[in-house]
């Protein structure tokens, strides 16, 4: 090969070299609005399914001749958006699920590292802790009746002792998987016991800690809903309950659909804080 042709391959190299990364920015850019359509779909095709079985009064083995097709639960739900009560009962749920999982949130983190750092803390609330956990928090519900004065504080006290417990047991287990070498290169460099946990130990639990902030925020909401049916006067669980006592099954379903989109936000907030607070992790990673 000659100068002259070496100088060539040279040049067309770094020339089409960065061409593939562009070409595939290109087509990641124009796949983008799809994207966005993707979690949409399955949406679209559950309501298109719901309503065929529904309108062929189809029974196979399950009776949906006797379920609510999606335009009855629609009209149901405007109706409710309309009356002005169905805000009441949203801001009562989102009110008491916001309340117990804020106080379980510090709770959780603070127990959790107590226990995951220190052994004095393991040994004095880890079995006391693994006693209480498999207790389901709606068996409670007689407890928190006689406990406390009114219905609305026991609800609150049985959310937050429902999403305890992931709080805490996810925040034990990033304690215990920080690699040592963390904290003995802070302690290297200077840093005192606080700084070695509030600037190396929490930021570096942070990812599993949000993971079970997550999970928390789920069972949080079952539970409330749970409560709020047997022992509540409002909230969309004590609206959903009385519209099955009513014989209204669309307003069943409906008072079902609304819980799931205020789970779904609250858990939405949880990611995008998540993301936020983990900005120092890759992207793919958040």
């Amino acid at each position: 090969m000659t100068t002259t042709d070496a100088r060539v391959r040279a040049a067309t190299d770094t020339t089409t070299e960065p061409a593939a990364p562009a070409r595939e920015r290109a087509v990641g850019q124009r796949l983008r609005p799809a994207r966005h359509l993707l979690p949409v779909l399955p949406v679209l095709g559950a309501v298109l399914a719901w309503h065929v079985v529904t309108e062929m009064d189809l029974i196979a083995w399950l009776r949906f001749d006797k379920l609510p097709g999606p335009l009855d639960v629609a009209a149901s739900l405007r109706r409710q958006l309309e009356s002005g009560v169905f805000y009441e009962h949203m801001v009562a749920s989102l009110r008491r699920i916001l309340s117990g999982f804020a106080i379980a949130a510090v709770l959780g983190v603070a127990a959790g590292m107590a226990i995951g750092r220190s052994r004095i803390a393991a040994a004095l609330l880890r079995p006391l802790l693994e006693v209480a956990r498999p207790i389901p928090a709606i068996a409670l519900v007689p407890i928190a009746i006689l406990l406390f004065p009114t219905s609305e504080q026991g609800i609150v006290f049985i959310t937050c002792f429902a999403a305890f417990f992931p709080v805490t047991v996810s925040t034990i287990h990033a304690m215990k998987a920080l690699p040592q070498v963390w904290t003995d290169a802070a302690r290297t460099l200077g840093a005192n016991r606080w700084q070695v946990l509030f600037h190396v130990v929490l930021p570096g639990a942070m990812p599993a800690i949000f993971s079970g902030l997550s999970v928390g925020m789920g069972v949080a909401w079952i539970c409330v809903i749970s409560a709020e049916m047997i022992s509540g006067q409002f909230g969309v669980g004590y609206w959903t309950w009385m519209s099955y006592s009513l014989l209204d099954y669309a307003g069943v379903v409906t008072g079902m659909l609304t819980i799931g989109a205020l789970g779904y936000g609250t858990a939405w907030v949880i990611e995008r804080v998540g993301r936020r607070v983990n900005h120092w992790l890759p992207g793919e990673a958040r």
